[in-house]
This record gives structure tokens, sequence and C-alpha cells, in this order.
């Protein structure tokens, strides 16, 4: 395959960078892709910038008040700026999401989904399942895919097609810019204009200082810059230890053989058994179920019943300054999602309503028939009215820990000083 010659410099950024990826990336979209004629080759710092204005304008809406930053905010790890359970968005701005908005950080490095995930590509490496891909259900190939989808959704940016976006375009302050980029015909070409569009978002989430900086506590600690307290020392023990969190299972926390920083996830596909979450209103139907990886989103793995119930398992960088948790939201507090990991089994009437019959719904937000989906291995697996997984002072020590993979340690240290 051609790689397109004004890529170039971006391609070594993104090699530059490659000591802290943990996966193997998936081949970015953009690799081949062809220009519109221009006055000017197009360069990645020009993307880049291009990209940028689009995230953040609102005027791509159907609402004309909603940008990508309203969801996924630079304040916020480029997260949720709030702890709505899901966001708002449509036509109006006042349509429902159905799941929880996940960071944009750290996701150079997710590889593309697979079925049958071998870590090095070799025959001898154990088969992980399901693993990568974009979005909660990886139904998204690449990072050009991903950046597409909110510009078309009905509970988002509600544009329905491509040709909505590309007439939003020609009329916002950013067309002059696409003239000059890509030719002064480009908006007599909708759906390149859109992949255009959807590529300058592509290369603008593909800054290492804004969406992977490896700058927290944690990032000089295994730099050998610093050590972490007493406390965040347990935590990260008891983080990693079989017989407490196992959280480093699927939340890896080591250094790879490269010497790549970790990601803090395997971006394997997982069914917690999260509770279901009233305030979601698609809830309200009993009938309506979010099954993750065969649907409702994602409808190619729709006759895979060993599927159902299973999402993707999120990076825990930035985790202890998120306000939403889980899939579904379910959870405003990362102190009550610990502790749901060390009861759901042993305590199940914690986290579960009852029902009818008066005894504790269990996982009741999946249907019955895919409960054996739901992942038994430590911490989970307890006897009902056993001992939790972990104690209170874990959770305390967990807590610590978790708050050293905030990024912005080193500038937060120097504004101190």
């Amino acid at each position: 395959m051609i790689i397109t010659r004004t890529l170039l410099p971006l391609i070594f950024v993104l090699q530059s960078f490659s000591a802290a990826s943990a996966a193997t990336p998936a081949k970015p979209a953009y690799l081949g892709a062809p220009y519109a004629p221009g006055p000017h080759p197009v360069s990645a710092k020009q993307l880049e910038s291009l990209g940028r204005q689009l995230f953040f304008d609102r005027s791509l809406s159907a609402s004309g008040s909603m940008s990508c930053a309203s969801c996924h905010s630079p304040a916020h790890a480029y997260g949720p700026p709030n702890g709505l359970a899901v966001q708002l968005g449509g036509k109006d701005g006042k349509q429902a999401g159905t799941r929880a908005v996940p960071s944009l950080r750290y996701l150079q490095s997710v590889p593309a989904f697979s079925e049958h995930f071998h870590d090095d590509d070799g025959n001898d490496s154990e088969d992980a399942g399901p693993t990568g891909g974009f979005t909660w259900d990886g139904r998204a190939d690449s990072t050009h895919s991903q950046a597409a989808l909110p510009l078309l959704a009905a509970n988002e940016m509600a544009n329905g097609t491509p040709a909505a976006v590309v007439k939003k375009l020609q009329a916002s302050r950013t067309a002059d810019s696409f003239r000059q980029l890509f030719g002064k015909d480009i908006f007599s070409h909708p759906d390149t204009a859109f992949g255009k569009a959807v590529l300058a978002l592509e290369v603008f989430q593909q800054n290492p200082k804004e969406f992977s900086p490896y700058d927290s506590k944690y990032d000089a600690y295994l730099r050998g810059q610093l050590k972490l307290s007493t406390q965040e020392a347990r935590g990260l023990k008891a983080f990693n230890d079989p017989a407490k969190g196992n959280c480093a299972s699927c939340h890896l926390s080591q250094r790879s053989e490269s010497g790549a920083f970790p990601l803090f996830s395997d971006f394997g596909h997982i069914a917690v058994g999260a509770p279901r979450n009233p305030a979601i209103a698609a809830n309200r139907d009993p009938a309506y179920h979010d099954l993750g990886l065969c649907g409702p989103y994602r409808t190619d793995l729709k006759n895979h019943a060993e599927y159902c119930g299973l999402f993707r398992t999120p990076s825990l960088r930035n985790v202890a300054t998120r306000r939403v948790f889980f899939h579904n939201g379910a959870f405003h507090d990362l102190r009550q999602v610990l502790r749901f990991y060390a009861e759901r089994d042993t305590h199940p009437e914690k986290w579960y309503p009852r029902g009818k019959n008066g005894k504790t719904a269990k996982f009741d937000d999946l249907p019955a028939r895919y409960h054996g989906n739901i992942n038994m291995e430590p911490p989970f697996g307890g006897k009902p009215g056993g001992k939790p997984a972990f104690t209170e002072q874990d959770i305390d020590d967990m807590l610590a820990f978790l708050k050293t993979l905030n990024d912005g340690y080193q500038s937060a240290k120097r504004q101190k000083s």
C-alpha cells in the first residue's frame, strides 16, 4: 500500500511514541487515503489544526449546541464533563443516549477488533477471545470510523447523513480552510468532503500531548523519578493481587517486555454484571437490553449468544477524575465501584433490586439466558453471605493508587514549585 507523502510527518510522530504502546495498534484508516486536489500538499500539522477546530465546532450538530468537546471535555481527560449517566444530544439537544461517554485518551494503541485475539500474532499465544475495536462494543474498526459515529448518530450530533454534515461545514467558519486544503470544489463532492472532515478529527485525536501524555504520577514512578507513598504502594499491591483486587488481570499495570508503559486495559470484552440503570430512558422499557457485542448497535455478532453482555474494558488512566462508571453509567463514585467488585457475589442484595418473587434480581440488566457469560473470576465468585474479596482498607489503598493514574502530575508539580 502506498503511504501518502503528506502524512509522513504524522507517521514519524506516531512511531516516536510507539514505546508507549501496550498493544499492536490498528492500522490507521488514513494510510493510503486519496486526497482531493489542492493548491498545496496537506501536512499532518494542517490536518491536526483543522481537526481541532472541528472538534470544538457546535455548528456541526443538528441542534447547533453540541460539539465533540461537549461530551469529550479536554478539562476532564476528554471524557464527560458532568455526572450524567448518559449525555444529551439529538436534533433538539434533549435526546438521551444509552451508554456512558468514554474518554478519548490512550486509544492510539487499541488493536483492531478480533474474535480471537493473539497478543503476539503467533500460533503459540493464548486466544484472548473478543478484543479491541473502538466504542464500548468495538464496532468501529479504526479511530477514523469512530470519529464519524457521533456526527451521524441520532442521539448525538444527529446529522443522519454525511451530506448533512458537509452542508454545515460549507456554512461554517472552517469552510475557507477546507477549500484551501482540499480544493475549491471540495464541497461539490460530499462523500469526499466528509471523509476529509473525519480524517482531520482522527489526526487531531492522535496528538500525543493532548491524548496520550503519559505524565501521571505513576508514569513518573515507572521512570524512576519518585516513589509511591506507602498507601499508594499498598494500593498497587492489592490492585495486582490475584487473591484481592485482581484488577491487573484486565487492567494491566506493568510495563511490557518492550518497555512500553501500561494502558491499564487489555482491551478485551467482558461481562461484569453491572446493575441496570433506571436513569437511562431506554431502560424504562423492560424489554430493552443493551447486549454489548451482540446488539443493539452492533449487528454482525447478534447471533453469538456467548457474546451477549460483553463490553470492552476501558483504560483506568484518569479513572479517578470520572463521575460515571461502566457502560451504562450505573455508578457515580469510584469507591462504590470497588465495593461492587468486592461484594457483587457475596452481598448481591446491596447492588441489585428485588424481583417480583421477593428475591434479589441479580444481574438484572441482562436476560437470564445470558447470565453464564458473566465473569466469575476473582474478585468475583464468592459465596452469598461470605467474606468480601477485599476490605475497606484495601479500597482506601486502591483509591489512593488509582489517583496516581491522573494525567498532569508533572504540570501540577511545576505549578506548585
